[in-house]
């Protein structure tokens, strides 16, 4: 259940980070030089979120 959980949050943290860079909005407003950086910085997260659950779900079949 774990491995699934967190597929979806790395989908959700993707999808987080894209909304930050396309309206740079992340809880106040963003100037450009902060919501490029934590935008990558989110999607980064949400892709190993989303390797590390498939690694698991591999090894666990």
């Amino acid at each position: 259940m774990f491995n699934w959980l967190s597929l979806v949050t790395g989908i959700f943290y993707i999808v987080l980070g894209i909304v930050v860079i396309l309206y740079k909005f992340f809880i106040i407003i963003l100037e450009p030089n902060v919501a490029y950086p934590l935008g990558g910085v989110l999607i980064a997260y949400g892709v190993f979120r989303i390797a590390r659950a498939i690694i698991r779900l591999k090894n666990d079949h």
